[in-house]
């Protein structure tokens, strides 16, 4: 009979036996670095050539070792999850290198003066004796900033209502006729929007209320409202999916009325894909510039009133720090504002992330254990 307390304890064992040792991918990451920098270098060395080479290699050298020592079957496997691992750092590479570009080119123009300071005076002039003295960037983005967080704020205040009341007709009410199978359509054309389109629409719409050349803030809450709304029904629609039934038939049991069940049941256990999709709707326009433009126009200084006047968005001032720059002469100034404020963009979207995650905490149903 087999031992199996002494199998167990000796090196070598069945268990262990034909069995690759933990450290093994790390020899293969190893080997396959430096051939791929010797194959890069035959061609000309460049980052770019030595990732790939190195990639393909690790992924061929760690099938192959596999393969020779412990079976074919376990060499699938390796590929797949090599292959898996690989896709996934392929994906995360732009994220990483978008951040790592912005962080280093736009942390040396944030300071408290961008912040709190508008482009209001500011002169070619300014800029080249900026350039001669070597004195610090004047000139800042507090209103990108504040129009920003305004036309945002009146987006959000038209969407959200509309695209969740709109979710939860398709979801609760409908019951697949002529009109959830027209709104679904529509959503779905209105996802494939191009942002310049429904910046035309606002544009227009306006003009004819109101009168050409209308542009203000509002009319660009307008306009990335339509870009909005999609996105948030169909995220909400899923979300009320998700949603058991079992929570509804408990509810209407207890002789709840329909209306209350929606508002009390069905959307807390959804809120927090709910928050998701919102968030996503307003990262997906907050960054929007062909719109903003037709809409709201450019300004140097500072408008509160979204109802009155042009307003100067974030995306908005890059583009025209990047495009005309105060002093064509010495552009750096104007590309150190463009920088910082995309910077402050990014912060932006990833403020409103985080506060998805809060949100959807704080709304979340609670569970017992």
């Amino acid at each position: 009979m087999l031992d199996t307390t002494s199998a167990l304890s000796r090196p070598g064992s069945l268990l262990t036996k034909n069995r690759l040792p933990r450290y093994t991918p790390w020899i293969v990451l190893a080997a396959a670095l430096i051939l791929g920098a010797a194959l890069s270098a035959l061609i000309g060395f460049s980052v770019t050539s030595f990732a790939i080479f190195t990639a393909v290699l690790f992924v061929i050298g760690g099938t192959v070792v596999t393969w020779i020592v412990e079976g074919k079957r376990h060499a699938v496997d390796r590929l797949a999850t090599n292959l898996v691992c690989g896709a996934f750092l392929l994906a995360l590479l732009p994220l990483v290198s978008v951040i790592f570009t912005v962080l280093v080119r736009g942390l040396p123009g944030l300071s408290p003066d961008f912040l709190l300071t508008s482009m209001g005076g500011m002169t070619g002039a300014v800029d080249n004796a900026t350039m001669e003295n070597g004195t610090a960037v004047l000139g800042g983005a507090y209103h990108g900033i504040v129009g920003t967080l305004l036309i945002t704020f009146w987006a959000t205040v038209i969407s959200v209502p509309v695209g969740l009341l709109a979710a939860v007709y398709l979801v609760e009410y409908s019951r697949g006729g002529t009109l959830s199978r027209a709104i679904t359509f529509f959503v779905d054309v209105m996802t494939g929007i191009p942002s310049i389109v429904a910046g035309l629409f606002a544009a227009a719409f306006f003009g004819l209320v109101f009168g050409p050349g209308t542009r203000t803030g509002f009319v660009a809450a307008v306009a990335l409202s339509v870009l909005m709304i999609p996105v948030v029904v169909r995220s909400t629609e899923e979300m009320l999916k998700i949603v058991p039934n079992e929570l509804r038939e408990a509810s209407y049991a207890l002789g709840v009325r329909k209306w209350r069940t929606i508002l009390k049941v069905v959307v807390p256990t959804a809120i927090s894909g709910i928050a998701s999709g919102v968030t996503l709707a307003i990262a997906r326009v907050i960054g929007e510039t062909a719109p903003l433009l037709v809409t709201a126009g450019f300004v140097n200084t500072i408008n509160f009133n979204a109802f009155a006047g042009w307003m100067s968005t974030l995306p908005t001032f890059i583009y025209r720090q990047l495009m005309s720059p105060t002093s064509p002469t010495n552009t750096d100034p104007s590309t150190q504002r463009a920088w910082a404020a995309a910077l402050i963009l990014i912060i932006m979207v990833m403020l409103l992330n985080l506060g998805a995650r809060l949100i959807a905490r704080i709304f979340a149903p609670r569970t017992s254990r």
